[in-house]
């Protein structure tokens, strides 16, 4: 990523500050503030929402100090690591980018960890999915990189 780059964070409430919320869903890449650099992505997720719809502008200033760690596409690493996550397991990284494992990508997630499919037909039914991107901030020190730029209402 660039130096200064231009995310978005779909939600039912402006959020100025963004802040990491740990509950007991567990996500892509575990806990932490999920952005995108797609806005429609970013608006899809603001429209899941009950009540009011906003889409949060951020810039993000990369911190060569973080530790991050980049999946550009869909790899075995990838997969390990999202389903690693998803079965609650932590890490120790401020920040994770890669695509996104949607609904329907993790259904076959989840075929594949109960045996009904093997690792090739994952594979195989993920190619054609479209592009997807996730951003997420897991410590208080990574979301110091993000500077609010303002919200827009759906």
């Amino acid at each position: 990523m660039g130096n200064h780059i231009m995310l978005y964070h779909g939600s039912n409430v402006i959020v100025q500050n963004p802040k990491i919320l740990i509950n007991s869903h567990y996500k892509d890449f575990g806990y932490g503030f999920y952005c995108t650099n797609i806005k429609r992505q970013a608006m899809r997720w603001a429209s899941s929402k009950s009540g009011k719809s906003y889409v949060n502008n951020y810039t993000y200033k990369e911190n060569s100090k973080l530790k991050i760690c980049i999946f550009e596409t869909m790899t075995e690493e990838w997969l390990e690591f999202v389903v690693n996550c998803r079965l609650g397991k932590e890490h120790n990284f401020d920040i994770v980018e890669g695509p996104m494992a949607d609904d329907q990508v993790w259904d076959y997630v989840e075929d594949y960890i109960d045996g009904n499919i093997s690792k090739a037909a994952f594979w195989e039914l993920v190619k054609f999915k479209y592009p997807t991107h996730q951003i997420v901030f897991c410590t208080e020190e990574a979301l110091k990189t993000l500077n609010f730029e303002g919200s827009e209402k759906l």
